[in-house]
C-alpha cells in the first residue's frame, strides 16, 4: 500500500500570517522591455511577480501611465489610470487610457494586491515610446535614392528558374545631412527604414548595436522602420547624420559570378528618416530625409544576401559623416516612392558569440584555412595591414574537401567577403550587409601573422567569426545526466539560434527562407528557450501579405519567388500553410496573446476555405508530405507515407483548432460550421487510410500513425493498438526513426503523451542509426537537413530539432495542463527513463521562472520544483507501493492521490522540494 506522509496540510492556499510582501518586477509592453517605436494604440502590458512565500495569487491590480515621470512618482497616471481592478490577470493588459501620441514617452508602473488582501510596492518605473501612427507623423520625410531602377526591371516575385530582364552590378549608397542642434537638448529620436538593410551614423559613430536592420518583408505591402533614442549623440552646434544601405532582400544583384539563389528586385537601395530633437523649452525640431541630402557611391562595391559582400577601403571618405565634410562633389538625393511603413517589432539582429581560429592551416595552393569549431549564422572580423590595393577574400563554408579546401557545394556558391586594403597600419572591416552560415574561413591574398611570408602579401593579424542572430532573450536551460542529451541540446540550439534572423528562416546560407511548416512543429521547442513572441508575431503578419487572393498561404514567407519545380509542390503544402492557423494559436497558449487570434482571423477563414477548395471528398492530396523523411532514396518528398495522409490530417486539426478560436472570439456560428466539417474530414480520413485489420494508417509509416493519432482522427477504441504499433514499427527498425520534418514531431508528442518516453530515450540515445546521434558521431555542431548529416545538404537546419521539446516537456517534465493559457496552470511530469539519473530544467514563462531539479537517489528519488506566483500546478512525482513521500521543507501541498505509480500533488506558488524513499 502506498504511503503518503503530508506535513501540516490544512488547505491550498494556506499563508502564514507574517507573510513579506510580493514584489513586481519585469515589466513589458508588447513583450519588450522599455521599447521604442510601438505603433499599437491599445498597447498590451505585462509583469511577473515574485514572493518568498507559496500559494501567492494576485487578485487586483493598478496600472500608473503618465507622460511625467515626475508625476508618476507622485502616483499619479495624468494618461491613465486604471484604479483598482479586482483581475488575476498579470499578462496582456490591453491600454485604456487617453489617446496615445506619435512618438510621445510615457511612463508607468504597477501595484498588485495578492489573496492575502495586502497591496505589494509600486513597481520600478518602466517607459515605452509611441511610434509614428500616421504617414503623416512622417512630418513630409520623403523616400531618397542613389538611383532608382527602371519600372521595367521590377520584379516583386520572380519565377524560379526564369533568365534575368537585365545583368549588372548597382551602387551602393550612402547619405549624409548636416543640421544644427541650437539648445539644450531634453530627448532625441530617431525614426529610419533603409531597404534592404541600413547602418545609421551620427557624428562619425554607428547608432544602435543591431545588425541587417530593419527586419525584412514582403516590400510590396510593407517595410519595417526602427527608432532610437540618438540623446547622447548629438551636441550642441554642427551635426552630421550619415546612413550606408544594402541590397538585402529588396535587391539582388545578377552578377553572374556570385551565388542567386533568388532574382527578386523591389528597387535599388532607398531610404527615408525623421529625426526628432525636443529641446528642454518644449521646443522640437525635425531633420527628414529630402533631395537636400547628399549621397554618393560607399566603399561597399557589391551587396548580395546571397552572394557575399565586398569593400574597397581606398574608396572611403574619411569623416563623411561628421559635420564640417566637403560634399560639394556628392550629388543631391533622388526623391522616390517607397512601401507602406510599419514599426518593427521583433528584436533587432545582434552579435553575439566570438569565435576565434582553433586550428589555422595551409592549403595545397597556398590558402589559409581557418577552423573556428563551431557552424554558425555570422559575419566575419578581419584585422589586417598590408599596401594600398592588396586583396583579401574569404569564403566561407561548413564542410571541407578532402584536400582540406573548402566547398560550397551543399550551401550554395560562390559566396565571399572581399576586402581591399587602403594601406594604413592596421585595418578593420565587419561586412555590414551580408551574413552566412560557416564553420570555415578560406583566405587568400594574406598570410596569418607569424606565418613565413616569402611574397610579402598582406598579414592576416586576426580572424573571427561573429554569431548574429535575433536579439530575443534566453528563456530556457537544461541539462542532464546523459552526456549525448545535452550536445543534442546544443546541437538543436545552434540550429535554432543560426535560423532565428528577422524571419525563421531554413539556413543561413543557400536559402535564408522562411519556410513555414518549422513555425508550428519547431514553435514549442522555440518558445522553451527563447522569449520570440515577437518574431511569431511577425511571421503572423509575414504570412498575411504574402496570401494570395485565392486564400493559399505559399510555403514560404515573405514569399520572395515562386517555385515551379515539381508544379506546385513547392507552394501549396498544408502542413507549411497551417502555420496561418497555427502560430497565432500558440501564441495564445505561450503568451496569452488573443490579440494575434483577432488579427489574423481573417487570414485563417481565408486559408481553411481554400483547403476545402482543394479537397476531394475532404481529402488533401497535394505537396511535400513528410518531407525528408528516411526511405531507400535521397531525402526529399516523401517517401514512406502515402500522399493525402498529412495533408488531411493537419487539415481536420486546423478545423479543429478554428473551431476553438472561433469560440474564443465569440463567434459561434463560425465554430459550429469548422466543428461539422472536422467531423466529414475525420470520417472521409478513416474510411480511406484506415486498415481495421492492421490497427493502421495507410502504410503504418511512424508519421502516419502518429498523426492519426495526435490530431484525434483515431477512434478510441483503436487508439492503444495505433500506439502499439507505432512503438512496435520503432522497435523493428532496432528503435529507428524513419519519420521527417512533418511527422517526427509527432512521433514524440504521441509517445510522450502515451507514457512511453523509454522509447524516445531508446531512439535518441545512439549514434549508429541516422539521427542526433550520428550527427555528433560525423563531427556536426549544428542540427543539419538530415538526419545522416548528408555533406550534400545544408549542415545548419533548423527543421528537425523536435526532440528539444521532450527534453523540456518530457525530461525536465514542464509541461501545461491542457485548459492552460501561458502556463498559469502547470504540468510537472518528469520522464525518469533510461539511464538518466539527473535533470536540471527552467523555463521563464510569461508569468515567471518554471524549474525542475531531480535525481535518483540510492533508496529512491527527489525533486525540487518551483512554481511561479500567480500560477497552480499539480506535480506527477514516481512513487513505488513501498516508498513514501515527503516535502523537506513542510510546505503545504494537497495529495490528489496515486495513479500508474505516480503521486499527484497539488501546489501553488513557490520553492518545494519532494523527496521519495
Amino acid at each position: 500500500m502506498n504511503k503518503v506522509v503530508i506535513f501540516s496540510f490544512f488547505y491550498l492556499f494556506t499563508f502564514p500570517l507574517f507573510a513579506q510582501e510580493v514584489k513586481v518586477f519585469h515589466l513589458s509592453c508588447e513583450y519588450r522591455s522599455n521599447p521604442l517605436g510601438i505603433d499599437a494604440v491599445q498597447p498590451h502590458f505585462s509583469w511577473q511577480m515574485t514572493s518568498d512565500q507559496h500559494n501567492i495569487m494576485q487578485t487586483a491590480y493598478q496600472l500608473l501611465v503618465s507622460k511625467s515621470l515626475i508625476s508618476l512618482k507622485q502616483d499619479k497616471g495624468e494618461v491613465w489610470d486604471s484604479k483598482k481592478i479586482i483581475s488575476g490577470q498579470s499578462i496582456q493588459i490591453k491600454y485604456r487610457g487617453a489617446a496615445l501620441q506619435s512618438a510621445q514617452r510615457y511612463y508607468w508602473k504597477i501595484r498588485v494586491w495578492d489573496n492575502r488582501g495586502k497591496p505589494s510596492a509600486w513597481s520600478e518605473t518602466a517607459l515605452f515610446q509611441m511610434g509614428l501612427l500616421s504617414a503623416s507623423d512622417w512630418k513630409g520625410a520623403q523616400w531618397i535614392a542613389y538611383e532608382k531602377l527602371a519600372d521595367s526591371n521590377v520584379n516583386v516575385l520572380p519565377t524560379d528558374g526564369k533568365k534575368d530582364k537585365f545583368n549588372g552590378n548597382n551602387i551602393l549608397p550612402m547619405f549624409r545631412k548636416e543640421f544644427a542642434v541650437t539648445r539644450s537638448i531634453k530627448k532625441a529620436t530617431a525614426f529610419i527604414s533603409g531597404l534592404g538593410h541600413f547602418e545609421m551614423s551620427l557624428n562619425g559613430e554607428k547608432v544602435g548595436d543591431d545588425f541587417l536592420a530593419p527586419g525584412w518583408t514582403k516590400y510590396d505591402r510593407e517595410a519595417l522602420y526602427v527608432t532610437y533614442d540618438i540623446t547622447k549623440q548629438l551636441k550642441k552646434g554642427a551635426n552630421a547624420v550619415g546612413v550606408m544601405l544594402g541590397n538585402g532582400f529588396y535587391y539582388i544583384p545578377p552578377v553572374k559570378e556570385r551565388y542567386r539563389k533568388l532574382k527578386v528586385a523591389y528597387g535599388f537601395p532607398k531610404m527615408i528618416c525623421r529625426l526628432l530633437i525636443e529641446y528642454t523649452d518644449d521646443t522640437s525640431v525635425n531633420v527628414t530625409s529630402n533631395e537636400s541630402w547628399k549621397t554618393a557611391p560607399s566603399p561597399v562595391t557589391f551587396s548580395s544576401i546571397y552572394g557575399g559582400e565586398d569593400y574597397n577601403a581606398g574608396l572611403a571618405q574619411k569623416n563623411w559623416n561628421q559635420a564640417a565634410f566637403n560634399d560639394s562633389k556628392w550629388k543631391s538625393a533622388l526623391v522616390v516612392n517607397g512601401p507602406k511603413l510599419n514599426a518593427q517589432k521583433e528584436e533587432p539582429v545582434k552579435i553575439f558569440d566570438h569565435f576565434p581560429a582553433k586550428q589555422i592551416t595551409q592549403t595545397a595552393n597556398g590558402d589559409w584555412v581557418y577552423d573556428l569549431g563551431q557552424n554558425a549564422s555570422g559575419i566575419i572580423e578581419l584585422q589586417v595591414s598590408g599596401k594600398t590595393g592588396d586583396t583579401i577574400r574569404i569564403t566561407p563554408a561548413e564542410l571541407l574537401k578532402e584536400d582540406g579546401t573548402v566547398t560550397q557545394k551543399n550551401m550554395g556558391g560562390p559566396a565571399y567577403f572581399t576586402y581591399i586594403l587602403s594601406g594604413e597600419a592596421t585595418e578593420t572591416w565587419r561586412p555590414r550587409f551580408f551574413y552566412t552560415g560557416f564553420r570555415y574561413l578560406q583566405v587568400k591574398g594574406g598570410v596569418p601573422a607569424g606565418k613565413e611570408n616569402p611574397l610579402n602579401k598582406a598579414i592576416i593579424k586576426d580572424l573571427k567569426g561573429l554569431h548574429v542572430r535575433n536579439a530575443a532573450p534566453n528563456v530556457g536551460q537544461f541539462i542532464s545526466s546523459n552526456e549525448l542529451f545535452n550536445k543534442t541540446f546544443e546541437l538543436i540550439d545552434w540550429g535554432i539560434k543560426s535560423n532565428m534572423v528577422s524571419v525563421f528562416t531554413d539556413c543561413p546560407h543557400r536559402e535564408k527562407l522562411g519556410w513555414l511548416e518549422q513555425l508550428h512543429l519547431m514553435g514549442s521547442s522555440v518558445n522553451y528557450n527563447y522569449s520570440a513572441a515577437p518574431l511569431f508575431v511577425k511571421a503572423s503578419v509575414d504570412m498575411q501579405n504574402s496570401q494570395l487572393a485565392n486564400g493559399l498561404v505559399p510555403e514560404i514567407a515573405p514569399e520572395y519567388v515562386k517555385f515551379e519545380w515539381g508544379g506546385d509542390m513547392f507552394r501549396d503544402s498544408p502542413e507549411w500553410g497551417s502555420s496561418s492557423i497555427l502560430v497565432p494559436w500558440d501564441l495564445y497558449k505561450w503568451y496569452g496573446d488573443k490579440q494575434a487570434l483577432v488579427n489574423h482571423y481573417p487570414t485563417m477563414q481565408r486559408y481553411i476555405q481554400y483547403l476545402s477548395t482543394k479537397a476531394n471528398n475532404h481529402i488533401l492530396s497535394q505537396g511535400l508530405g513528410d518531407w525528408y523523411d528516411l526511405g531507400p532514396k535521397p531525402p526529399g518528398v516523401s517517401q514512406l507515407t502515402p500522399m493525402g495522409i498529412t495533408a488531411t490530417a493537419i487539415y481536420y486539426y486546423d478545423l479543429k483548432i478554428l473551431e476553438k478560436i472561433a469560440n474564443l472570439l465569440g463567434k459561434k456560428a463560425d465554430a459550429l460550421t469548422y466543428a461539422k466539417l472536422a467531423v466529414s474530414v475525420r470520417n472521409a480520413f478513416n474510411a480511406r487510410f484506415f486498415n481495421p485489420e492492421a490497427r493502421q494508417y495507410g502504410s503504418g509509416s511512424q508519421t502516419a500513425n502518429a498523426m492519426a493519432v495526435y490530431m484525434g482522427l483515431v477512434e478510441e477504441k483503436d487508439k492503444q493498438s495505433v500506439i502499439d504499433n507505432l512503438v512496435k514499427d520503432i522497435k523493428n527498425k532496432n528503435n529507428g526513426l524513419t519519420a521527417g520534418d512533418i511527422g517526427y514531431r509527432y512521433v514524440l508528442r504521441v509517445l510522450e503523451d502515451a507514457g512511453r518516453s523509454d522509447v524516445i530515450f531508446d531512439m535518441n540515445s545512439r549514434s549508429d542509426v541516422p539521427g542526433y546521434g550520428m550527427q555528433l558521431a560525423k563531427g556536426a555542431t549544428a542540427l543539419t537537413e538530415s538526419w545522416a548529416a548528408l555533406p550534400t545538404v545544408s549542415n545548419n537546419h533548423f527543421m528537425l530539432g523536435h526532440l528539444m521539446e521532450w527534453f523540456y516537456s518530457g525530461v525536465g517534465g514542464i509541461r501545461q495542463d491542457e485548459n492552460s493559457v501561458a502556463f498559469n496552470r502547470i504540468k510537472i511530469y518528469p520522464e525518469v527513463v533510461g539511464d538518466l539519473t539527473t535533470a536540471t530544467t527552467s523555463y521563464q514563462s510569461a508569468y515567471g521562472k518554471i524549474a525542475t531539479d531531480w535525481k535518483k537517489t540510492a533508496d529512491g528519488f527527489e525533486i525540487a520544483i518551483n512554481i511561479p506566483v500567480n500560477t497552480t500546478a499539480v506535480v506527477y512525482i514516481p512513487v513505488s507501493a513501498s516508498q513514501s513521500l515527503a516535502e523537506i521543507h513542510n510546505a503545504k501541498f494537497q495529495n490528489l492521490g496515486t495513479a500508474n505509480g505516480r503521486t499527484q500533488v497539488a501546489i501553488g506558488s513557490g520553492y518545494y522540494k519532494f523527496k521519495v524513499k
